[in-house]
């Protein structure tokens, strides 16, 4: 399957972009995580993120489909 992966905060800044399209097997987000986390050197734990599926915040367990757009959220400071 194709996914549009996109990444905020310092997950962009240590992939190097804030968006790719990448083909995997994933079924889940946490699948797809822990394969584009291998390949960029993400550090964060999945406790410590967010995942939204097409526009909508779902569980590491939700099945993902062809062409889903998964956008993986760091915790982000203000101030």
């Amino acid at each position: 399957m194709t996914y549009r992966l996109l990444y905020f905060a310092s997950l962009a800044d240590r992939a190097g972009c804030a968006a790719e399209t990448r083909d995997s097997s994933a079924p889940t987000p946490r699948g797809l995580y822990a394969e584009v986390a291998n390949a960029h050197g993400f550090t964060f734990a999945i406790d410590r993120l967010r995942v939204a599926v097409n526009g909508a915040f779902v569980s590491w367990d939700h099945p993902l489909a062809d062409h889903d757009e998964v956008v993986f959220m760091p915790p982000v400071s203000g101030g």
